[in-house]
Parts: structure tokens; C-alpha cells; sequence
């Protein structure tokens, strides 16, 4: 992969990342994941950077070296995930949709769920 393509690829997922800071429905921590591995093959200066920040340094950081997830980002994304969910339940005429993103969102809680806590 080029180096400008995993350098903008890498700000576009960042980019998503803070909007789904503040956004319901939009997931931070996937879109974060991504932007440190493209950051890892475009941009050395944003990869520290990221890695240094106070707030998803350490997120980043035990991702990396242990797989695991606090439980507060946890707690929060689940969280998230369900009021995501309500919040389309009252908007959303289709059962058959509810039912395909209540499933993949049951399977994403699962998986978080299912990570170790870091130690």
C-alpha cells in the first residue's frame, strides 16, 4: 500500500473515530484500531502520536499487546450499542432491519464482552 493512501486512510478513520466520540451509532474504537494500523504504515509521527495521547494511548496500548478491553470502554460501548438500537427502534418502520442490527449488534457486545480486562 502506498504511503499517501494509508496516510489519508489513516486520518479518515480518525476522523470517524472522534465524530464517534460524541455521535450515537457511530463506533470510536474500531475506526481508532484502524487509524493506528494505517498510521503504522503512512505516518510514524501520527502513530506516536496516537499512542501517546492521553486518552486512547492506553486503549491503543492494550489492544496491542494483550487483546483486551477496560471495562469502562466496555460498559460504554454497550451502552451505546443499545441506545443506538432504541434510538432506531422508534425510528425505523422495518422489523426486518431492527432485527439484522439487533443481531450484529448482540454479535459486537458479544465480542467485547468476551475480551479480557487488561491487567
Amino acid at each position: 500500500m502506498p504511503r499517501y493512501l494509508a496516510l489519508l486512510l489513516a486520518y479518515a478513520c480518525l476522523a470517524l473515530a472522534f465524530i464517534g466520540v460524541v455521535l450515537p451509532g457511530l463506533p470510536t474504537v474500531p475506526f481508532l484500531l484502524l487509524a493506528a494500523w494505517f498510521s503504522a504504515r503512512g505516518s510514524e509521527r501520527l502513530h506516536r502520536w496516537l499512542y501517546g495521547h492521553p486518552r486512547f494511548g492506553k486503549l491503543l496500548i492494550d489492544w496491542e499487546t494483550q487483546r483486551a478491553v477496560s471495562r469502562k470502554s466496555k460498559l460504554i460501548a454497550v451502552l451505546m450499542l443499545a441506545a443506538s438500537w432504541a434510538l432506531m427502534y422508534r425510528r425505523l418502520d422495518n422489523p426486518w432491519l431492527l432485527a439484522g442490527i439487533g443481531l450484529f449488534f448482540t454479535g459486537v457486545a458479544a465480542f467485547l464482552l468476551s475480551r479480557p480486562e487488561p491487567r
